[in-house]
Parts: C-alpha cells; structure tokens; sequence
C-alpha cells in the first residue's frame, strides 16, 4: 500500500518550513493507486519455483511487471516517447548482462530504474541528430502545462519529484537511488514542488500532483518492446561488442609487433646536408681527350708491358 502524503511527508527533515507541514499534515486522504507509477513495494505474483524458473523466465518476469509503466516514467523525465523507450531497452539489455548480479540484487526493479533514469537524463542525447527536435507535445493542454513545468526543472530535482510524488517512494529510499542525503533530497522536493506551484496553483497539493503524473503518463501511448527482443538485443550488442574489443586487441598486437619487426636496433646519425664552399670551382668530369693526348697514349701502348726503355734500369 502506498503510504499517505502526510505520513510520507512527516519524514521530511525539520528544515520544512512549518507552512508546508501544514499544508501535507492537511491532505490526509490516501493517494489511488495508479498502474502507470507503481510503488517499489508493489510485489509481482509468486514466481516459480527456483528450480523450475530460468534465467530467461526470471528476466521475462521482471520485465512484463517492470517495463510498461518504467516507460511511462521515464517519459515524464525526459518528455521523449522514443528516448524513453530507448532508456527503458538499454537498461533492461544492461541488466541481462548482468543477469547474475541483478538477479540476486534485494531490488531488481530499483536497480533498471535507476539504470534507466541514468541514461534518460544523459546529456549527450542533446548531440543525437534526431533528438535536436521536439517531439510533438501532448494534445490535453493542462498535460503540456504540466510537462513543460517538469522540464523546466533541474534533472536531479525532476528525479526527486518523479520518485518521491509520482512512484510513490520513501525520503530516505528516493535519497539512496539519486545518491544524495536525506537533507539534500528533501530540499530537491521543497525546490520542484514550489516551482510546479508557482506555475501550477491547481498542483500545490501532493496528492494532486501525484494523481496529475499519472494522468499525463497514461494519456502517452508508450508500448514496451518484447522481452525475448530485449534479451537478444542485449546478446548481439555483447557479441558486437566482445567482438570489437578483440579486434582492438589484434590491432595493437600486430601494430606493436610490426613496430618491433621494422624499428631501427642501434642509433644511425643523420647524414648532414651538403654545403658549397666558397672560393674552389666546383670538381668537373675530364673531357674528351686532344690529339696531342691519344698520341701518348697510343705511343705508351705500343710498348712493352715493362714501360718504355728510357725507364729500364741500365745494368752494370
């Protein structure tokens, strides 16, 4: 059962102002459940057996109870029908890889979820060429009134609100799965409930606002893929993956072996550049040979291997 807005409002730390512990302490009446938030404490139906329930079962489960209404919050974060939907198969395609971690986690749900609002609020979306336009925005007026206040909020703040009024969580729950201090998360609420009622006077009550999320995250058509979809899905990105980085490896592998191969084994100075030096003519190759020249010459060739006579010694 989800709890009250003036019990859960009570945990709030003592730095509320007594006008807002006025204002939660009034509004008693218990909030409706509503299918497109569900609680962490909401329990699926009794699985299986452990021995008869696999892997792929467990996951199947923990998807059709999870999924469709994980859509539909992260589209109040984000306010992208196609980037939620996105969120929400990464996180579960993450989550398969890790299937031997979340399966024994004492929160799977928590942990996707957290998974997923991570990479909704990403703000390298903001570079994707087919996020730089607007989606069209809901058709009721009041649920575009109500997104644009939402996105106008900080993305921790936006986080905060959406755990706390819209799934229906703890103060001290919302503040472990955003990472912050119970202080710091119930000055985040403080903050986004005064922005929202700023704009929206109509949504000054907690238990308006909650009912008001859900409305907005029903009216969304938002259809989760198929869960053996998702399971091979995230197969083939690990496969495309494991893949990659063997490939890496044999990229440098064979870089840092042809390196090896072809480097140099000692140290070759460079040869330095040649210089002209002033004042010596440059040397020239000899020319063709005058007559007065292929006369000797033919004069040293026609005598004996010994030389010419007038170089024999003379015996005595």
């Amino acid at each position: 059962m989800t709890q009250s807005p003036a019990a859960r409002d009570a945990n709030l730390p003592a730095s509320l102002t007594k006008a807002d512990k006025v204002t939660n302490t009034q509004e008693a009446a218990p909030r409706p459940q509503v299918t497109a938030c569900p609680t962490r404490k909401s329990t699926p139906p009794a699985p299986p057996a452990p021995s008869t329930l696999t892997p792929a079962q467990a996951f199947d489960a923990l998807y059709a109870f999870c999924a469709p209404a994980l859509v539909r919050q992260t589209y109040l974060l984000c306010g992208r029908r196609e980037l939620a939907r996105e969120s929400v198969e990464q996180a579960f395609q993450l989550a398969w890889q890790r299937w031997p971690e979340v399966a024994v986690d004492r929160d799977p749900a928590s942990w996707v979820r957290a998974t997923a609002y991570e990479y909704a609020l990403s703000p390298w979306h903001r570079f994707r060429p087919r996020f730089r336009h607007p989606e069209p925005p809901p058709a009721d007026a009041s649920d575009r009134a109500l997104l644009d206040v939402l996105l106008t909020l900080p993305a921790p703040y936006r986080r905060t609100l959406l755990l706390y009024d819209g799934v229906g969580l703890d103060l001290p729950e919302t503040a472990a799965e955003t990472e912050a201090s119970t202080p710091a998360a119930a000055n985040r609420l403080l903050h986004a409930r005064e922005a929202i009622a700023a704009r929206l006077p109509d949504l000054a009550s907690p238990a308006e606002l909650h009912r008001r999320l859900a409305e907005v995250a029903s009216a969304e058509r938002l259809r989760a893929a198929k869960p053996p979809t998702v399971r091979m899905g995230g197969e083939r990105r690990a496969r495309f993956w494991t893949r990659a980085a063997i490939a890496f490896t044999v990229a440098i592998i064979g870089a840092t072996a042809l390196t090896a191969r072809t480097a140099p084994t000692r140290y070759e100075p460079p040869v330095p550049p040649g210089e002209t030096v002033q004042g010596i003519p440059p040397r020239t190759a000899p020319g063709p040979l005058s007559a007065k020249e292929l006369k000797l010459r033919a004069k040293l060739r026609s005598q004996t291997a010994k030389g010419p006579e007038r170089l024999l010694p003379q015996p005595r």
